[in-house]
């Protein structure tokens, strides 16, 4: 006998497609994202900050920077993913970074090396980011089936962005009347809220099994253990299958026409103040506009748009919004069509193309999700920054303007838009047509 819905489940069940048995993890997994991005978005202005105040001219060696650190942290994460159960390693990453806010703020406090300090915490932030928002959506595509994800990323995704919404208000609020410095402190509160809250889903993930009486999906070990293998595999398994191959062009296609729109944001914002706590505050100003639009379209539009056009077409949102984006600022080279742009893409990419994106690893066995995807997400994407950074630097130093590297980006946004709908693609293709399939890659 069924018991009747509780009344948290009749709510939700008005904002999301949840089914039973879905409830407990689905919610434990909108507050464990909510709680990292607001982390990472109180942190997020001070990044901005510090990297204009050393000069744009200096981003693409931070960007560089940032890349191989990456690639030195690519066989640590492949160790311990390899050696220590889910449960464990996961609250181990987040703990690590929080102890590095503690060591960043003692610096900034005290102000010591205070330009070596600055340049070290834009790298360090540039790879909290990709890494502690990588682990969560491993996480995710390891629990949830590719029919739950459909169903359930985007309201996991809009958790994301109440916590987007929240770390910029801090950040505006505060950021002038605490300084930058205690903003730290502040955001290593919210990233520990977020293990707790990794760990409670943890413990909720097995009702996830309960959903429509299915099999869980049986690919790879079981979370309680380790993966094995040496951290080379992850890259061999990107090289080795086309369809992570094409998810990594993906990313690294989204990396450089990302950073070609945030050196023209910098410049901008560089010419309208010289005192670092403003400046602050106008980067805090943006995000806080970015996640007003994002979570509307995700709590409305996200889950409905996934489900009916699939995965393929909702990733190749983003690329369409960025070739309409770049054509606009060629033709208007303008402060409010920077923002504007600024603002619509990066709500198209957290509200529809990057839930979209993460369905596209449910299909895919335990190791791709964890070790395949690291690279993709980590160094791929930082390689792209890198190589992104000093392409833009070259095309400037050559007498280019802005407006017509803007022109020059919309065919290479075409070609991205085709190449997310041949993934949509694979991915239906790979997806279980019923309730005995199971899937994996290869």
């Amino acid at each position: 006998m069924n018991a009747s819905p509780t009344l948290t489940e009749r709510w939700l069940a008005r904002v999301a497609p949840v089914k039973p048995g879905e409830t407990r993890a689905l919610l434990w997994s909108f507050a464990y994202f909510f709680f990292l991005l607001a982390a990472y978005y109180v942190l997020r202005p001070v990044r901005d900050e510090m990297g204009l105040a050393g000069g744009i001219r200096n981003l693409p060696w931070l960007f560089t920077a940032t890349f191989f650190v990456m690639l030195a942290a690519v066989p640590l994460f492949g160790a311990l993913v390899a050696r220590v159960p889910r449960r464990r390693f996961i609250p181990l990453v987040y703990h690590f970074f929080a102890a590095n806010i503690l060591i960043f703020w003692l610096l900034l406090t005290f102000r010591v090396g205070m330009a070596e300090t600055a340049r070290v915490f834009f790298v360090w932030i540039s790879v909290f980011n990709l890494f502690a928002v990588s682990v969560f959506w491993s996480f995710m595509a390891d629990l949830y089936r590719s029919e739950q994800g459909k169903r359930l990323f985007g309201f996991i995704a809009a958790g994301g962005s109440a916590g987007a919404l929240l770390g910029p208000l801090i950040a505006v609020t505060l950021a002038e009347s605490l300084g930058r410095a205690n903003l730290l402190l502040i955001a290593l509160v919210l990233l520990e809220a977020a293990v707790f809250c990794a760990m409670r889903l943890e413990a909720a993930a097995p009702s996830l099994k309960a959903g429509e009486g299915e099999a869980p999906q049986a690919a790879g070990a079981p979370p309680e253990a380790g993966l094995g293998g040496g951290w080379i595999s992850g890259l061999m398994m990107v090289l080795r299958s086309p369809y992570l191959a094409g998810i990594a062009l993906w990313v690294a296609l989204l990396s450089m026409a990302g950073t070609f729109l945030y050196f023209q944001q910098l410049g901008i914002v560089a010419a309208l103040s010289d005192d670092p706590n403003h400046r602050t505050a106008i980067f805090a100003r943006i995000d806080l506009a970015v996640s007003l639009l994002t979570i509307l379209v995700q709590f409305l539009a996200t889950g409905r748009l996934i489900r009916r056009f699939g995965a393929g077409p909702a990733a190749a949102f983003l690329p369409l919004v960025f070739a309409a984006g770049f054509l606009a600022l060629a033709l208007t080279p303008m402060l409010w069509v920077v923002i504007a742009f600024q603002a619509l893409q990066r709500a198209a990419n957290f509200a529809i193309s990057n839930p979209a994106r993460e369905v596209l690893f449910t299909v895919l066995g335990r190791e791709e999700k964890y070790k395949a995807k690291y690279v993709i997400d980590n160094v791929v994407f930082r390689g792209g920054d890198a190589a992104s950074g000093w392409l833009y630097h070259a095309l400037r130093g050559s007498g280019m303007e802005p407006s017509t590297i803007s022109l020059a980006t919309v065919p290479v946004a075409a070609g991205w838009l085709a190449l997310a709908l041949l993934l949509g693609r694979e991915h239906e293709r790979r997806s279980p047509k019923d309730s005995s399939s199971t899937s994996a890659e290869k």
